[in-house]
């Protein structure tokens, strides 16, 4: 086969990279002419808003399904604290690593800024007024939705988590009459499903948009300015997704490069969109594809979603100590100890609020009163190149809860999982996107996909 129609089939067959030529093509498009650039932010905020819509009722058949068919519901709550530990250890370890980084290398030293000299506008006045009406509590009482149908409305996951999780226990204690509606849940799931293949026919799309947007507008000018903390922090992030993730994925039985490679898909969509819940429904397929199961998938990912800050918490420990360097405030070690408590706090439930990590820089700022939060203005303008290291970061750790949890409970098929990471997938891979060249009808119904 000749060199030419191995490329063309390799971008009309495998999303990858259909998705790698759009992200840079959108990226010469926002530097050669910005303001065309910019003009198609609608591509990528649509094409995440089509996956979004499908979040909640993926997340409610998934884990309803999942806890009916979990044996005893004992089983579900030492899954749920499991995953609720792993979470917690990873968050804590980032945000020491963020801390750490911005001591020893001070990349805000030298800037000496004038806190007084500092007016918050816009959307930053807009992230400290939310800020400063939150605390510490917040995250566990928005839990709990205003009705049923908020939870689905406002496109909160913990609320649906919460709905779901009880209505699974109710649908459970009902026995054998439960039975045919966990079958009907289950036919809606796939049927979720089919949509979200639909949908990811225009990853790509949305990748090119989302990409000559970013670097229309935020391109070469605010990259000189403030180019070395985003190197810095992009440079951390690899670092941490390569050797603590690599560390867990090894005490896990499975090589961490592998399985970025298999979530190869999922990685560059985020990058492309800088928005990780737009990979969560087949983020979730594939996780059980690869040996992890439904049971636990079902409740890992969406609590993830919600408990797994791993890219936010490193954000914030880079972005408050910029910004203290950048006022010339020292900070202790016992003052930086209590930032770090008051992050593992305010980080929690996050998932759906926009712009969360500098709302949660906000209302830590503002709750500590050690940094000014007018600060947050020295950073807004890199926000989105932050915002997408941050999605990779908090992806990768996604991709391991599962694992980890399903590992601790003695069910993960790793004979299984490492058949998939090599390559030799013993059934094929659940399809990310059908191929292109098929009909509409076969696509749908094709086995072989672009996950491995």
């Amino acid at each position: 086969m000749s060199a030419g129609r191995v490329l063309r089939s390799a971008f009309t067959t495998k999303l990858y990279v259909t998705v790698l030529v759009a992200i840079v093509l959108g990226a010469v498009l926002g530097f050669v002419a910005p303001g065309a650039g910019a003009s198609l932010q609608p591509l990528g905020t649509g094409f995440i808003s089509l996956i979004q819509m499908l979040i909640a009722p993926v997340v409610f058949c998934t884990i309803v399904t999942g806890i009916a068919s979990a044996g005893e519901l004992t089983s579900v709550g030492r899954v749920g604290v499991k995953a609720l530990v792993y979470f917690e250890v990873l968050t804590t370890v980032a945000l020491i690593l963020g801390l750490v980084v911005m001591d020893l290398v001070r990349p805000g030293s030298g800037i000496h800024a004038d806190p007084g000299s500092l007016k918050l506008s816009g959307s930053a006045q807009q992230y400290v007024q939310t800020g400063e009406s939150q605390h510490w509590y917040d995250f566990l009482v928005n839990v709990i939705p205003k009705t049923v149908v908020s939870a689905f409305t406002d496109g909160n996951v913990l609320q649906v988590l919460l709905v779901a999780v009880l209505f699974a226990i109710a649908v459970k204690a009902l026995g054998e009459r439960g039975a045919p509606l966990v079958r009907g849940i289950e036919r809606v799931s796939d049927a979720l499903f089919g949509i979200v293949k639909l949908v990811m026919y225009l990853a790509p799309l949305g990748a090119f948009g989302a990409m000559a947007y970013t670097t229309g507008k935020f391109g070469a000018s605010t990259l000189a300015s403030l180019g070395g903390i985003v190197v810095l922090f992009w440079a951390t992030g690899i670092v941490f997704c390569l050797v603590v993730f690599g560390v867990v994925a090894r005490l896990c039985g499975i090589r961490i490069l592998k399985l970025y490679r298999y979530f190869k898909d999922e990685l560059l969509i985020t990058l492309g969109t800088a928005n990780y819940e737009a990979v969560m429904p087949q983020l979730m397929r594939k996780l059980e594809h690869l040996g992890a199961p439904k049971r636990i998938v079902g409740l890992v990912v969406p609590s993830g979603y919600a408990f797994n800050g791993d890219g936010v918490c490193l954000y914030l420990g880079f972005a408050s100590l910029y910004i203290a360097q950048a006022f010339d405030v020292q900070l202790s070690l016992w003052q930086q100890i209590g930032l770090l408590a008051v992050f593992m706090v305010t980080s929690k439930g996050s998932a759906g609020v926009a712009g969360a990590g500098f709302v949660i820089l906000a209302a830590t700022l503002s709750t500590t009163g050690a940094v000014p939060v007018a600060g947050i203005m020295l950073v807004l303008g890199i926000d989105r190149f932050l915002s997408t290291m941050r999605g990779l970061v908090s992806l990768c750790g996604q991709m391991l809860g599962s694992i980890v949890v399903s590992r601790w409970e003695g069910v993960f098929d790793l004979d299984r999982a490492r058949k998939v990471l090599s390559g030799q997938d013993p059934a094929g891979a659940p399809e990310t996107v059908p191929a292109a060249r098929d009909s509409f009808g076969s696509g749908l119904g094709a086995g072989a996909g672009s996950g491995t």
